[in-house]
């Protein structure tokens, strides 16, 4: 069987070969913790807002081609109750985190970006809708970056600084990021425990990978995975980064979703999260906006 041709290949398998760098993380922490929390209702497509389908990924099995306000009340749920407990909850214990935001769920419910501001986390880039980018042309994806960046910061009076695309990027995403500047780092693979530079459009570009396993889109892809499962899972991933870190500190992302970790039967999982991990004393849990502002200080592109 003849191997398939290809052309020049941006995959690196290697990485930092075993020897990664020592980031120095503050107060000497072992494992810098981002908690993310997706902020996308009203992003998603329905054809209840005009969409030619509706969204295809979540818990209820009945797919309607038509008008669906099943699925529309379950996103809905996010923004109407789940907010409000998650955030409540991260107030309780002290924590500031990153809300990956799409354009257009912070234009349609801006109170929440702006109560996501006040309460000190951030707010980042996640695209306008909610949609991978892997098929866009060049002037479509450029567009969307620029709609949603104008977006957050209309509402926010922050710029945002990161970004992360729904699954896959097109080959251009990186690059018109870059080309559009302020951006500090995408989060746009899943490739590592720790942040890594590229050279895109010869600048050096700060990545910070994000994680699927530790994320509550696991609700969704297994129908048994309840909210002890989803804890006892995180911590154990929390504890052996914590044992790595004695000598090679790590990072470790944490992926929520209101619709789906703001459940009541699933909230007392993100406590014991956040409970295990501050009570750890190993910990820095910080914004990705932090993480790449530490990093790019702690460990300069190109040394």
């Amino acid at each position: 069987m003849s191997e398939p041709r290809h052309t020049t290949s941006h995959r690196d398998f290697a990485g930092y070969r075993g020897r990664p760098p020592n980031p120095r993380w503050p107060n000497g922490a072992r494992v810098a913790v981002s908690l993310v929390v997706n902020f996308e209702e009203g992003s998603e497509f329905s054809v209840n807002d005009g969409d030619a389908n509706n969204e295809a990924i979540y818990e209820v099995v009945h797919r309607l081609d038509g008008p669906d306000s099943c699925i529309d009340s379950h996103f809905e749920y996010g923004t109407r109750a789940a907010w409000w407990r998650i955030m409540d909850l991260f107030d309780a214990h002290g924590v500031k985190v990153t809300v990956s935001s799409c354009g257009r769920a912070v234009e349609r419910s801006p109170e929440l970006a702006r109560d996501a501001i006040a309460r000190g986390h951030e707010v980042s880039a996640h695209g306008w809708r909610w949609q991978s980018h892997a098929d866009m042309d060049e002037a479509s994806e450029r567009e969307v970056i620029v709609n949603t960046v104008a977006a957050i910061e209309r509402v926010t009076g922050q710029r945002p600084v990161g970004w992360h695309t729904r699954s896959a990027t097109s080959p251009n995403t990186r690059r018109l990021l870059v080309e559009h500047g302020g951006f500090l780092y995408d989060s746009d693979a899943y490739n590592d425990d720790l942040p890594y530079y590229r050279d895109v459009a010869g600048k050096q570009h700060l990545v910070l990978p994000y994680a699927f396993d530790t994320n509550d889109m696991q609700y969704y892809n297994a129908s048994r995975f309840n909210g002890a499962d989803f804890a006892d899972y995180v911590i154990d991933a929390f504890e052996w980064l914590k044992r790595e870190g004695e000598t090679a500190p790590k990072m470790m992302s944490v992926g929520l979703h209101l619709r789906m970790i703001g459940r009541p039967g699933r909230i007392g999982a993100l406590e014991r999260i956040l409970a295990h991990i501050t009570a750890s004393g190993a910990a820095w849990i910080a914004p990705r906006a932090a993480i790449a502002r530490h990093w790019m200080t702690a460990v300069p592109a190109g040394v």
